[in-house]
C-alpha cells in the first residue's frame, strides 16, 4: 500500500477511504458509543446529551461521524502538507498513516471532544505555518487564539496548545509582545462571552469544569497497549530521524515548520498528562503530528521493502487488537 500512495494520484482519495474501512472493519459492526466521562469539556458534554438519545438506538451512525471525522482530517492533513511542501514530493503517505494508526486502539475511533479538536487543530497549524507570509498577522492570530479558546470547551486540558502558539511565534516572527498579547486575548475571549452569556442567565456560579490534574499512565507490565505506544514512538523516531537527514536541503521556512510541528507533537504527548485520570483516547490529540512523522519513515527509505515491511507490521497490530483482544 505504500507503493500506490507514494504517488500524487487523485484516484488515492477513493483509495484512502476504502483502506480505512478495510482498517476499521470491525467498528462498523462493533460500533463504540460514547460515555460522558468527568475528562469531557462541557461544550462536548452538551452535544452528546443531545444527540445520544437519538443514536444510541443506532450505535452504527456513531462510526460512520466517527469515521467522517477521521477521514477528512486525514485528507486535509495531507492537502496542507503538500501546500506546505513538507516532504520533497506530493503524496498520500501521511493520511494513510493517519488512517493506519487511529485503527490501532478502540479509543481512538469514538466520538470524542480530542476526535473533534484535531479538525480545528489543523486549521490552527496552517494558519501558524503561514504566518512569515501573513500580512494580517495580528487579526490571524486573534482567530487562532480564538479557535484554541473554542477547543478547551470540548477538552479544557487543551490550554496548554497556547504553548505551541508562543513557540511558534517566537520561531516564525521576530518577538512582537504585541502579538503575543493579541493570541492570549484571542484565547480569553469565547471564555469571555460565556462568562457573560451565564451572568445574565443568573448560572455564573452553578457552571462547573473539570479541572486539571496530574496523572500518570497505568500501564504495570508489557500490554498489547503498551507495545502499540512503544511500536508508534518508534515509527516517530525513525521518521525524525529522516526529516533530520532531509533537513539541509529544505528551504528555512520548510525547516520552521517542521520544528513547530515537533512542538505540536510535544504538546500532543504530554496534554495526557495534565489531566484528572490517564486516558489512552487523549492521545488521539498527538496522531495528527505523528502521522506526518511516520508518513516520512514510508517515503524516505531507498529500499522499498523497508516500508512494505513497516506498513505489515502495524497492520498486523492492528488486526491483532481488533480480532484477537477483543
Amino acid at each position: 500500500m505504500t507503493g500506490i500512495f507514494r504517488a500524487n494520484n487523485p484516484l488515492n482519495t477513493f483509495l484512502l477511504f476504502v483502506y480505512g474501512i478495510l482498517l476499521k472493519f470491525v467498528f462498523l459492526f462493533h460500533p463504540q458509543i460514547p460515555v460522558i466521562e468527568k475528562k469531557d469539556g462541557f461544550l462536548f458534554v452538551d452535544i452528546l446529551n443531545e444527540i445520544k438519545p437519538f443514536l444510541d438506538a443506532y450505535p452504527t451512525s456513531y462510526f460512520i461521524i466517527t469515521y467522517l471525522l477521521i477521514y477528512t482530517q486525514a485528507v486535509s492533513f495531507n492537502q496542507l502538507l503538500i501546500g506546505r511542501r513538507l516532504m520533497q514530493k506530493p503524496n498520500y503517505l501521511p493520511a494513510m498513516s493517519y488512517l493506519l494508526i487511529t485503527s490501532f486502539f478502540s479509543e481512538w475511533n469514538i466520538l470524542s471532544g480530542p476526535l473533534i479538536i484535531n479538525t480545528i487543530l489543523i486549521w490552527i497549524w496552517s494558519k501558524m505555518s503561514n504566518l512569515n507570509n501573513n500580512q494580517h498577522a495580528k487579526s490571524t492570530l486573534f482567530n487562532v487564539g480564538i479557535a484554541t479558546g473554542i477547543c478547551t470547551f470540548f477538552y479544557l486540558p487543551a490550554f496548554a496548545f497556547a504553548v505551541l502558539l508562543i513557540l511558534s511565534l517566537i520561531i516564525t516572527r521576530p518577538v512582537r509582545l504585541a502579538e503575543w498579547l493579541i493570541t492570549f486575548i484571542g484565547i480569553l475571549t469565547p471564555w469571555y462571552f460565556l462568562a457573560s452569556w451565564l451572568f445574565f442567565t443568573n448560572n455564573l456560579y452553578s457552571f462547573r469544569l473539570s479541572g486539571f490534574g496530574i496523572s500518570k499512565p497505568f500501564y504495570h507490565a508489557f500490554t498489547p497497549e503498551l507495545a502499540g505506544i512503544c511500536l508508534l514512538l518508534l515509527m516517530i523516531i525513525i521518521g525524525a530521524f529522516y526529516v533530520r537527514s532531509f533537513m539541509s536541503k529544505q528551504i528555512l521556512q520548510v525547516r520552521k515548520n517542521w520544528v513547530t510541528m515537533l512542538i505540536y507533537l510535544i504538546v500532543s504527548l504530554a496534554i495526557p498528562f495534565i489531566n484528572l485520570s490517564f486516558n489512552i483516547g487523549n492521545w488521539m490529540l498527538a496522531l495528527i503530528p505523528a502521522s506526518a512523522f511516520i508518513a516520512c519513515a514510508f517515503y524516505y527509505p531507498h529500499k522499498q521493502w523497508i516500508p512494505m515491511v513497516l506498513q505489515w507490521i502495524m497492520v498486523g497490530f492492528v488486526i491483532y487488537m481488533e480480532y484477537f483482544m477483543r
